[in-house]
């Protein structure tokens, strides 16, 4: 039975933000390595420009946003992790072999778990993406 939310916290959106100081480059690494889409973009906004990033028509979305002056990212620790779940294997390795080639090779995850259906990627920043097999959950 899938669960409804409650009155008192009746969300419409999630957006996941970030600054980063490479934003050609993460637009390039989650576009066109993992495949996801531009959603939408803006610039000259005091001082920044950003873009949207997801799945579209969808509720949730990532965003990268970058200041005229600089936005040092530094990322945290190996195991703060963006999960993606897919369920055809073939994919994963497609998008793996895809970003490889782009010059973003797997990493061993800090978290054993990661590695038993996953693969570990470290975006331009040094974020970590893990793309994660659901096939039979």
């Amino acid at each position: 039975m899938k669960q409804q939310w409650t009155n008192e916290l009746a969300v419409a959106q999630v957006r996941i933000a970030r600054p980063t100081d490479r934003i050609k480059e993460i637009e390039r690494f989650y576009c066109e390595g993992v495949g996801l889409k531009k959603i939408g973009s803006f610039t000259g906004h005091r001082g920044y420009e950003g873009i949207m990033i997801g799945l579209p028509n969808a509720s949730y979305h990532l965003e990268f946003t970058e200041h005229v002056e600089g936005s040092p990212c530094p990322a945290p620790s190996k195991d703060n992790l963006l999960v993606l779940y897919i369920p055809n294997s073939e994919m994963i390795r497609h998008i793996s072999d895809r970003l490889a080639l782009m010059g973003y090779p797997e990493v061993e995850p800090e978290n054993p778990y990661w590695a038993e259906k996953g693969v570990t990627i470290e975006d331009p920043d040094g974020w970590r993406l893990v793309l994660m097999n659901t096939e039979g959950i």
